[in-house]
């Protein structure tokens, strides 16, 4: 196949074929949610030891303070990159991100004030916000409208690897937790070097933008009942959905610890947990594709419903816990994920960007609330079991959100996709 040199941008390499440009849009957008994933859990790694060696004095209030504001810069990237992303590029939006937030993470181990730690963060988190729902959407339109459920699990898994990866680091330079977010830093301007020379820009992109002014269709489209539906049904579900991942991955080993298990067993949860969910978001995408989209995000998040509702109760035998907490990871994690392939499916490609960016940013509100209704409901004394029916109840409300979303792709407006059964021409 020759190559479409209208989608390379300047500084790429220009391929032989669409395989080449494929794999290296695959394995870097892979890798920057891989950077997020890490993120996730590195400053819920390093918190005991800051507070231990009380280092620039930090308290556990202050601690609080840094995690969400690291969190609110997070929900004000994830908002503002999608309509730049649509009016500018879906490449340069996602070098200009990583760049971004992997120097001043560079710069957090060198605060001199817990005020300047929590500021750094929270810009990092401006820069780190925008990466996930750029990455998504380039993959989505380098694959085959047939494809992108599976386009958008696969990358996903990157970001419980990355939770695993900065885990397993934790537990090895101890004391050194300034080697973390060097190793993230370094990792990320490396990573922005290479999408600089290999990233193609999405032609979906370059068509959409290339179309007559006429045929594209504005942002406020949104909002016209065309899109209205999708978008209210969309949002819900991406709001409860990033509460349970960023609730579980940040209150499990202790709602775990208040039932009753030791330590030891509460901490490996979290780990059997992200490898549930690795493996549920490659099965879901797979079975996504064949079954349907929102046919397969209703049944994940019911079978979610009925995990966390059986970890509210204690269980005697090792091996039956980690197996609801595997399945846990495997329904909820992918659940989520595949609200953000329905939006890559359902919205055309003038507006893709814009519409997942604002799934993600309004599913970031939902990571902060998560984490702390769950830690109120910790401090009443309550956190088992009725952190684990707080986090049934909001499934139950993400399922009926998807219930509510047109099963079909929109085909309103000029660049609208196939079908959800067809494939891309």
């Amino acid at each position: 196949m020759a190559p479409t040199t209208s989608a390379d941008a300047p500084g790429t390499t220009t391929r032989t074929g669409s395989d080449g440009r494929n794999a290296w849009t695959v394995v870097l957008c892979w890798i920057t949610v891989l950077l997020e994933g890490y993120d996730l859990v590195v400053l819920g790694a390093i918190i005991p030891t800051l507070l231990k060696t009380h280092h620039l004095g930090m308290t556990a209030g202050d601690a609080t303070t840094v995690a969400t504001l690291s969190l609110v810069g997070v929900a004000i990237g994830a908002v503002t990159v999608g309509p730049l992303a649509d009016r500018f590029g879906r490449r340069l939006l996602l070098i200009g991100s990583v760049v971004e937030f992997s120097v001043f993470t560079l710069l957090v181990p060198l605060a001199s004030s817990v005020a300047m730690f929590a500021a750094l963060r929270l810009v990092a988190g401006i820069g780190l916000g925008a990466c996930m729902p750029a990455s998504l959407t380039m993959m989505a339109e380098h694959m085959p409208a047939a494809r992108r459920a599976r386009a958008s699990t696969l990358t996903m898994t990157g970001y419980h690897t990355g939770a695993v990866i900065t885990s397993l680091l934790a537990l090895q330079v101890t004391g050194n937790w300034q080697i973390l977010f060097y190793v993230l830093g370094i990792t990320g301007l490396g990573i922005a070097v290479l999408q600089w020379f290999k990233l193609p820009e999405s032609e979906a992109y370059v068509r959409a933008k290339e179309a007559p002014a006429s045929q594209r269709v504005p942002f406020t489209e949104l909002l016209k009942p065309a899109y209205l539906r999708a978008g209210i049904g969309v949002w819900v579900a991406s709001f409860m959905g990033l509460l349970l991942v960023y609730g579980l991955n940040t209150w499990l080993p202790k709602l775990m610890n208040d039932a009753g298990y030791p330590v030891p067993t509460a901490v490996t949860q979290l780990l059997v947990l992200n490898v549930g969910g690795v493996v549920g978001l490659v099965l879901g995408g797979f079975v996504a594709d064949r079954r349907g989209i929102k046919l397969t995000t209703l049944g994940w998040f019911a079978l979610s419903v009925v995990m966390l509702a059986c970890l509210s109760v204690k269980m005697h035998s090792d091996l039956l816990l980690d197996t609801v907490v595997f399945l846990t990871g495997v329904f909820v994690f992918s659940a989520q994920v595949l609200v953000y392939a329905y939006v890559t499916h359902y919205y055309p490609a003038a507006v893709r960007g814009t519409a997942l960016g604002s799934a993600s940013g309004i599913g970031r509100i939902g990571s902060i609330v998560g984490p702390t209704v769950t830690g109120a409901l910790v401090s009443a004394g309550i956190g088992h079991p009725w952190g684990f029916y707080f986090f049934a109840a909001v499934a139950v409300a993400a399922f009926l959100a998807v219930l509510t979303l047109p099963g079909r792709a929109a085909g309103a407006g000029a660049g609208a996709e196939a079908a959800e059964p067809e494939p891309a021409v």
